[in-house]
């Protein structure tokens, strides 16, 4: 695949609202977008990068420079893995490669994959921290939802209230939960306590990274998802056994080729498997869609936050996520 122009830019989106979790108060995100050129064809890939492990724009921007001269020689994805670490440099070049070879063949991606036709997926719609009594407001303006997640900020008290009242709003919904860090493990038996009470089906990344050896031997009737403890396919050995749910986001792992490893090995060590995101727009969102087909539980709802998403984009309705292939990759070609 030689012959290749690659072509980067920067952008800043601006969210529609502020959304907090805990430790942050996001009101923009900025992104990375790759092009790739054949001269016949062209692929993209959009990064947001990892903002808790200092993988920002500039940092992306000198990883992506770093590897143009061999990206323009011509690289597969398995090679890009071997040229640069998991980030988000990588995932925007490999997503890039993804829809390259995607409009070069004619195949989209889920084929090139070597996944079924992709159905609709169920996804969380997600509530940043806020009052009680807004975050039921917001559970109810979710009147579409199935699932609904809740970002916590680790101040036990107010996050139970905060969930006690979306319940009560919304008893019909699925309800996770995500710490972001937030809690100690001394905090760990009344969190679980509360969200057993108010039927929440999963605690995501209640610990800090780096506290994963605090549940050794723990064991909670609601399933742990580890997500700033999950980054790439070396961690799914030293997370099987102390939670229950591996959190891929494409952006920690370096790509939808890493992602789709990620996949099976948890499978096979025994975790479930979840695609989350960071807020990025639908082309960011599409390979994250690719891989929630193998996937138990789906966070696929990045682009709804912001001011502007790209056109066309991903389309959420009736509580699920679709990703027309117009958005990214070839379509696929119906028989004559």
């Amino acid at each position: 695949m030689a012959g290749i122009k690659l072509s980067v830019a920067s952008e800043t989106l601006r969210l529609a609202a502020p959304f907090r979790i805990s430790g942050y108060v996001f009101d923009s995100a900025d992104v990375v977008v790759v092009t790739l050129d054949d001269g016949d064809h062209q692929g993209r890939g959009e990064a947001s990068g990892v903002y808790y492990l200092g993988d920002d724009v500039p940092a992306m921007l000198a990883a992506i420079e770093e590897a143009r001269d061999a990206v323009e020689g011509g690289i597969s994805r398995d090679e890009l893995r071997d040229l640069l670490p998991a980030c988000g440099a990588r995932n925007a070049i490999d997503a890039a490669l993804w829809e390259l070879e995607s409009r070069q063949t004619g195949k989209p991606v889920w084929a090139l994959a070597g996944l079924d036709a992709p159905r609709p997926l169920v996804t969380t719609f997600t509530l940043g921290a806020d009052e009680p009594a807004k975050m039921a407001d917001g559970a109810r303006a979710y009147d579409h939802a199935r699932s609904i997640k809740v970002k916590l900020t680790g101040d036990l008290a107010l996050d139970i209230a905060r969930v006690e009242a979306i319940r009560a709003a919304r008893p019909d919904v699925w309800l996770g939960v995500d710490g972001n860090q937030g809690f100690a493990i001394g905090d760990l038996d009344a969190l679980v306590t509360a969200m057993v009470a108010a039927n929440v089906s999963l605690i995501e990344q209640p610990l800090a990274r780096g506290r994963e050896a605090d549940l050794d031997g723990y064991r909670s009737p609601i399933p742990i998802a580890a997500d700033e403890s999950a980054l790439t396919l070396a961690d799914v050995p030293t997370l099987a056994g102390r939670f229950d749910v591996f959190n891929i986001k494409l952006d920690k792992c370096g790509g939808l080729t890493e992602g789709l490893m990620i996949a099976a090995a948890a499978r096979a060590a025994g975790l479930g498997v979840m695609v989350g995101n960071m807020v990025c727009t639908s082309l960011g969102m599409a390979p994250g869609f690719v891989l929630g087909q193998l996937c138990d539980l789906n966070d696929l709802d990045g682009p709804i936050f912001l001011k502007r998403d790209r056109t066309p984009g991903m389309i959420y309705r009736d509580g699920t996520a679709w990703c027309p292939e117009a958005v990214w990759g070839a379509e696929a070609r119906v028989p004559a």
